[in-house]
């Protein structure tokens, strides 16, 4: 069997889900043909191949490469001075109140131009990329008007096109209301259904619609609305939401269908039971968690009592979670959520890939799949999560090269 490259004298952490835990694979080889694997497994099990090149990676573990399925890498400006104000006592919520958080990265983020926007994005997506990232999605979300948000969509789409990484596209239009808006939340989601939604949808812009559930931002009634028009529209949706309260949007996301419910801290059994029913995958933000102090843990037993699919990502944005490290993010889901090796390596590649819709792409190394891989200089996969500050990357492999 012809292959452009092989890769030879590995181990293997499949994911694949016909293997049991990580899919583990002691002396294994990986081939790829045009981009996509036509052999991940045990090298006696494996065909005969002709390569056009073949590489000894000497006893290296691989991996599917790494998957960031929630992050917010276009926007203008930094928070640091809300750190700051954190740091002295101030709650998110009362700093979002007055006039900070999300909207203090409005106001920056349209001043921008496109291209300052890819700019400052390169330097967050190129340090993920050092770690083995190979797919990343990242949200809209800090223009909150019909011209900005297209503009960081174009921004978003444009990181794909500047590095050898595929980018999902996400419109989070229902993230926080601009000022002109005049505290009319009602008027606000009738522009994102009418005109925002429509004009996405038309330009081919985004993936999926996200919205941000929680008093501080939009009610359940506001987010149905707008899932019912993209719904119509034939966009997947997916849902930050129970992040500072219960207001039962886990159950939501999950009558709709959502690809992903993320944050989840204050997520009941009514909601982990619904998410598990409908598909819909638990995104965890350990980042989020740490950086803003939060002391309720999302019930992660729950989810396993429930079979609720689990998944991490960086959450990386401006005003709560500044990380740009999915090594550091399994370490700290690991510590602060007691998640186990497996599901943080999983929550990574696998369900991360579940939560972006992508499963079928992505997230395992089987045939048929992108030849995403990351090789690691490591001696067992449980070091991926264990150590902290420290890159074990070897290298990276993007659709085959």
């Amino acid at each position: 069997m012809r292959c452009d490259r092989l890769w030879r004298g590995a181990r293997l952490a499949t994911l694949a889900p016909s293997r049991p835990g990580l899919g583990l694979v002691e002396h294994g080889v990986v081939a790829a043909l045009d981009g996509r694997v036509v052999y991940a497994g045990p090298a006696g099990e494996a065909p005969s191949f002709e390569a056009d090149e073949t590489i000894d990676v000497e006893g290296r573990w691989i991996t599917p490469g790494l998957i960031d399925c929630h992050t917010h890498l276009i926007h203008g400006g930094d928070r640091a001075h809300e750190f700051e104000l954190r740091l002295a006592g101030a709650s998110y919520e009362e700093i979002a109140r007055a006039g900070g958080g999300i909207v203090s990265t409005m106001t920056a983020t349209r001043a921008a131009s496109e291209d300052e926007l890819v700019a400052s994005a390169l330097h967050r997506l190129d340090a993920l990329i050092a770690e083995g990232v190979t797919t990343v999605e990242v949200k809209s979300g800090y223009g909150l008007s019909l011209e900005s948000e297209l503009k960081s969509l174009r921004a978003a789409r444009a990181l794909g096109v500047r590095r050898p990484v595929s980018v999902t596209t996400t419109f989070l239009g229902a993230h926080a209301l601009p000022p002109e808006a005049k505290g009319d939340k009602d008027a606000f989601i009738t522009a994102i259904c009418d005109e925002m939604l429509p004009a996405v949808a038309r330009e081919g812009l985004a993936d999926a619609v996200d919205g941000f559930c929680e008093g501080i931002a939009f009610l359940p009634e506001h987010i149905e609305r707008v899932f019912a028009r993209a719904e119509e529209l034939g966009l997947p949706v997916k849902l930050h939401a129970d992040q500072l309260s219960n207001l039962h949007g886990a159950k939501l996301a999950a009558e709709f269908g959502a690809l992903s419910a993320d944050h989840l801290e204050y997520t009941d059994e009514e909601g982990a039971a619904a998410m598990a029913a409908a598909g819909t995958v638990a995104v965890l933000l350990p980042g989020a968690f740490y950086f803003i102090r939060e002391t309720k843990l999302p019930p992660v037993d729950l989810f396993r009592a429930q079979g609720t699919h689990m998944a991490l990502a960086t959450d990386n944005n401006p005003g709560t979670s500044p990380l740009t490290s999915l090594l550091l993010t399994m370490n700290m889901a690991a510590t602060l959520f007691r998640m186990t090796v497996d599901e943080c390596l999983a929550g990574v590649t696998r369900e991360a890939a579940r939560a972006l819709g992508r499963l079928n792409e992505i997230g395992t190394l089987e045939a048929g799949k992108s030849c995403d891989l990351a090789i690691w200089n490591i001696e067992r996969p449980a070091e991926l999560v264990y150590r902290m500050g420290f890159n074990p990357l070897h290298d990276r492999v993007w659709r085959g090269k």
